[in-house]
């Protein structure tokens, strides 16, 4: 068996509990969203190669280990099998987010995702049959784009060719009841919640009036959202 230095508890078969995620790779990606996953509360079993990443976490994880995830013992040493939910977080090897993920499949793990630097990247972890690969560099990329061509001050493309904006209210609705904006005629988006300046948000309704400094949230095909929000 391989030596593993675990931080934050001392039997691995007590790590894979419910509501609970194991994060394969500590890097920027892995890190965030291992930390984002803590502040949600779910616990977190985090393991990367590197001591010195490991040792920065310790105490911020439920639990953090420096071991190789290639390696089949080691991954059945921390219980990772009997976990539901495993992310493979490694972008700076791919021969090793490739080994990792192949490792958790045979395992039959019922959710596996894994991170793809790479159209190729991706594509091969599609083919060993890993069901969720993520984009995070090219994803916010193009998150970006669409913030930077509009005037929307956040933006959520979701599916394919559907987007959820925030932004402000257009004149030519502000002071108007939702329903008689047309807006959904007029420009095949909807007003889904308001967020009152210094206030909290709320569903949208036909009956909504909306204030210039109110902040909304606009559902509808990812053009027709862009564009709406443009009108600003």
């Amino acid at each position: 068996m391989a030596s593993l230095k675990l931080f934050g508890g001392t039997d691995p078969s007590r790590v894979a509990e419910a509501h609970t995620v194991a994060v394969l790779g500590l890097g920027r990606f892995g890190q965030s969203l291992a930390l984002e996953l803590m502040r949600g509360g779910t616990e977190v079993l985090g393991v990367d190669s590197r001591a010195d990443v490991v040792q920065s976490l310790n105490g911020q994880l439920t639990h953090v280990v420096t071991a190789d995830t290639t390696k089949e013992d080691v991954l059945r040493q921390l219980s990772v099998p009997d976990f539901d939910r495993v992310v493979v977080a490694i972008g700076s090897d791919i021969q090793a987010s490739i080994l990792t993920a192949s490792l958790l499949l045979r395992f039959e793990i019922p959710q596996v995702w894994a991170k793809a630097v790479s159209e190729p990247h991706g594509t091969i972890l599609k083919q060993l049959g890993v069901a969720h690969v993520v984009y995070p560099e090219k994803d916010m990329g193009a998150r970006v784009a669409h913030l930077v061509r509009g005037s929307m001050q956040d933006y959520i493309e979701i599916g394919d060719d559907f987007a959820l904006v925030k932004t402000t209210p257009h004149p030519a609705i502000v002071g108007l009841a939702l329903g008689q904006t047309g807006i959904r005629a007029k420009h095949h988006v909807t007003v889904t919640a308001v967020k009152p300046a210094g206030g909290g948000w709320t569903y949208a309704t036909a009956d909504t009036v909306l204030n210039a400094d109110d902040t909304i949230l606009v559902a509808g095909p990812t053009r027709k959202a862009e564009a709406f929000s443009q009108l600003n």
